[in-house]
Order: structure tokens, then C-alpha cells, then sequence
């Protein structure tokens, strides 16, 4: 069953048409504020700025293109994601809040909590940087002379606009179909799809002969090529065979039965890329402060780092650093984070405290370090996998095409949230189903 097909026969129940209407229109809610922009702000300095900083496009993708817009949600989800993953390794850190996790369903509200009240902290500072960097800009996107009522204004407002976005998201999450914080950021892609394309398309097109549609063509196929490599990739995963044996329940014997663990090629989604992003765009934000400075030391630094700083520098060797540096950032932390989020020992504790066991392992230890022996090998693949689409795929189709990265709207990042969340919903589409086909069967 595909996407199209789910939403149709969803559309024929009314619990689950409701609540794709829910969706949708909190989705449309979003979008009309994304649209809502701060006033002050030099708009053709946000564009030259976003244009020329191919990272920054990047934290753009993730605000659904709010942040080059400078609208009220800017920041979109952005401290809300980062919040969730600090409070994902603070799990592994602190005893405390990893006790804390365990507790279920009471456990998971007071993180949940603590959560929202940290991306508050971080939508303030982010906010704070942002109008601090725009000042700096050259030429500025913000007064140089901007007073402290007016910074405060504005990162009241877009912080705001983060809880907005954050509680929409939350709702979507409870009430309607799929992860909200995805689909928010799924929608925002979308939404600049065809302005991107139709941008890209007329900034490269002539006499429109064969000649200029041929890089198109090129860059239409590598795109469905680049979707079934992801789609391919985001469904494989390596099955671990499990055995249970019998035990007893309740008062009830429970018989032994065959059962697999499913152990993804790529546990850590869309993660590395955003820690990644966010490494290497710090020393770019960071020289946004100080480029205005001519004459000295740290201000030929920062106009420097904001020259060859990035994946298509003027300079080969500063290009074929960053871009090898950026994928090795990527690789190392999938790596780390796959670890957090899949903790071997936690698996192999359960797997023995339900009498289940890998056959021909032994419970307890030699069942942990092989689920980290098989984790390792799969998860290679599964950094390889997320370097390649993110940092080789922009080049390859440059190359192909001619046309530059920094105009070239085929982003490995996105083509993975897309595909993911269009995946996930699905999947849960299709469980919605089932359940109710099942339901006059149970009853």
C-alpha cells in the first residue's frame, strides 16, 4: 500500500479522517506564521547572506525557511531538537536522569518538561546570536544602532514563535497522524520546493534549447536515483533471530516461541547531520562578529573564515577540507549516537530478563558485546551512507550539471527528512488500518 492509498481508505473512517484534518490544519496554521516577518530587517541582505553561507541554508532547512525570511518562527524547531538531544545524552551522563527515564510514563512527562523549559533557554540565546550576527553582516541585515528594547523584542517574539511551533508540534504528536516536529519540518521543504526549483531553473536557463535542459534532466535523475538509494537505506535492517523460551506469567505458562530483532542500518537518523551542522557553522557565526573589524589580526581571521569556510570555497584545498572534515563529523558522531540511543547492555539485560536468548550466545555479556560487534558493522554502512548523501551528493551533482552548490537545490539533508517522515507516516497510516480492520474481529 503506498501514501496516496492509505490516505484514502484513512479518509473513509471518520476517526482517522478527523484527525488527518487536525493535521492538516495546524500545518496550515504554521505555515501562515512562518509567512509573518519581523520588520527592520534588510531583505536583501538576508538573501545575499543565506546565498553565499551554504550552511546557513542548511539551519534553514530545519525552520522551514523561516530563518531566511526572518519571520517570527525563524527558529522554528531548532532549540526544541536541540533540547531533546541534550537531554538525550544527559541520559547517558547522569545516573539521575537516566533512573528518571525509567520510571514510565510519570518519568517521561518530567523530561518532557524539562525539556520545553530548556529550549525556552536555548530559543533565547540562539535568538540573541542571530540578531548579534545580523548586525555584523556585510551589508547589514539589522541597524547597526539597534537599542536593547528592540533586540529584546525580537527575541521575545521569535522565542515565541519556537513555543509556538514546539506546542503545534506536540499536538500533531497526540492527536493527529505522524511525529508533528517532523512533519513541521517536513512541510517547510515542501513549501520552498517549487520557488527553489523555479529559482534554480531561471537562473540557468537560455535560449532554451536542448543544451540548457540537458543539466536539468541530468540533476531530475539523479534525484529519483538519490530517493531510492535513501528509501532503499532508511528499510534495511540486519535481524537478529531471538528465542523465548517458557517461563511463567502471571499464574500462566507462557510457550517458548521464534522472533527476530530488527537492528536498523541507520539507528541514528538524521541526528550526526545536525550535530555536524551545528560544529561547523559555529566558527562561521563566530566570524560573523568580528569581520567588520578591518586592520586587525581577528578581523582578516573572521573574513577569511567566511571566504573559504565552506563546501564550494574559491580555494580547492579549503574546499576539499571542509568537505572531508564535514564528513568526518558525521561519521563519528553516528557512531556516538547510536550508542546512546542504543545502549547494548540495556537490550541484552532485557533479552535475558524475559527468558529470551540469541541462539548459540550466551546470555548476559557475550550477548551485549555481539549486538555491539553486529551494531558496529551495520552502523559503517549507515555512516557511509549519511556522508555520502549529505556531503558527496551536492558535488557529484555540480559536476555533473554545472550548476554550483551554493544555487543547486538538491540537498542530501532534506531528500533524507522528506523520505523519512513520508516513510514513518505512513507506516503509521497503515497501523491505524489494521488496527481497525482488526477491531470487529477483537470485539
Amino acid at each position: 500500500m503506498n501514501l496516496l492509498e492509505a490516505v484514502i481508505n484513512a479518509f473513509r473512517l471518520p476517526e482517522l479522517r478527523n484527525k488527518l484534518l487536525f493535521t492538516g490544519s495546524l500545518l496550515v496554521i504554521y505555515r501562515l506564521f512562518a509567512n509573518i516577518t519581523i520588520p527592520g530587517a534588510n531583505a536583501a541582505a538576508l538573501t545575499q547572506l543565506f546565498k553565499n553561507q551554504p550552511l546557513l541554508g542548511l539551519l534553514d532547512l530545519f525552520s522551514g525557511g523561516g530563518l531566511s525570511t526572518f519571520s517570527i518562527v525563524g527558529m522554528a524547531v531548532n532549540p526544541y531538537i536541540n533540547a531533546s538531544i541534550i537531554m538525550q545524552l544527559m541520559t547517558v551522563v547522569s545516573e539521575r536522569i537516566k533512573e528518571i527515564s525509567k520510571e514510565g510514563q510519570m518519568g517521561q512527562r518530567r523530561i518532557q518538561r524539562w525539556t520545553r523549559y530548556l529550549t525556552v533557554a536555548l530559543a533565547l540565546g540562539q535568538t540573541y546570536g542571530v540578531t548579534i550576527a545580523f548586525q555584523n553582516t556585510n551589508p547589514a541585515i539589522l541597524p547597526s544602532d539597534l537599542d536593547w528594547f528592540a533586540r529584546v523584542t525580537i527575541m521575545v517574539t521569535m522565542t515565541a514563535g519556537t513555543i509556538l511551533a514546539m506546542w503545534l508540534g506536540e499536538l500533531i504528536t497526540e492527536f493527529g497522524i505522524g511525529n508533528g516536529i517532523s512533519l513541521i519540518i517536513f512541510t517547510g521543504i515542501i513549501a520552498r520546493g517549487p520557488q527553489a526549483i523555479g529559482s534554480t531553473v531561471l537562473g540557468h536557463t537560455g535560449s532554451g534549447g536542448f543544451a540548457d535542459l540537458l543539466p536539468f534532466m541530468v540533476l531530475g535523475v539523479l534525484a529519483v536515483v538519490a530517493i531510492a538509494f535513501v528509501i532503499e537505506v532508511q528499510q534495511a535492517v540486519r535481524k537478529i533471530p531471538i528465542q523465548s523460551a517458557q517461563r511463567l506469567s502471571g499464574g500462566r505458562t507462557v510457550q517458548g516461541r521464534q522472533s527476530t530483532l530488527p537492528l536498523k542500518v541507520n539507528t541514528a537518523g538524521v541526528i550526526p547531520i545536525i550535530f555536524a551542522i551545528s560544529i561547523m557553522t559555529f566558527p562561521t557565526i563566530l566570524a560573523g562578529y568580528f569581520s567588520g573589524q578591518t586592520g586587525t589580526w581577528y578581523g582578516n581571521a573572521a573574513n577569511w573564515i567566511q571566504t573559504n569556510f565552506n563546501p564550494s570555497s574559491p580555494n580547492l584545498a579549503s574546499a576539499i577540507a571542509y568537505n572531508a572534515l564535514y564528513f568526518l563529523f558525521i561519521f563519528g558522531f553516528t557512531y556516538f549516537y547510536t550508542s546512546v540511543v542504543f545502549v547494548v547492555e540495556d537490550v541484552a539485560d532485557n533479552l535475558r530478563r524475559y527468558s529470551s536468548f540469541i541462539p548459540g550466545i550466551r546470555p548476559g555479556k557475550p550477548t551485549a558485546e555481539y549486538l555491539a560487534y553486529v551494531m558496529n558493522r551495520i552502523t559503517f554502512g549507515g555512516a557511509v551512507f549519511l556522508g555520502l548523501i549529505t556531503v558527496f551528493l551536492p558535488i557529484v551533482a555540480a559536476k555533473l550539471t554545472g550548476i554550483p552548490q551554493n544555487q543547486m537545490q538538491l540537498g542530501g539533508t532534506a531528500l533524507l527528512i522528506v523520505v523519512g517522515v513520508a516513510l514513518d507516516t505512513m507506516k503509521q497510516l497503515q497501523t491505524q488500518l489494521v488496527m481497525r480492520q482488526y477491531r470487529g474481529f477483537i470485539r
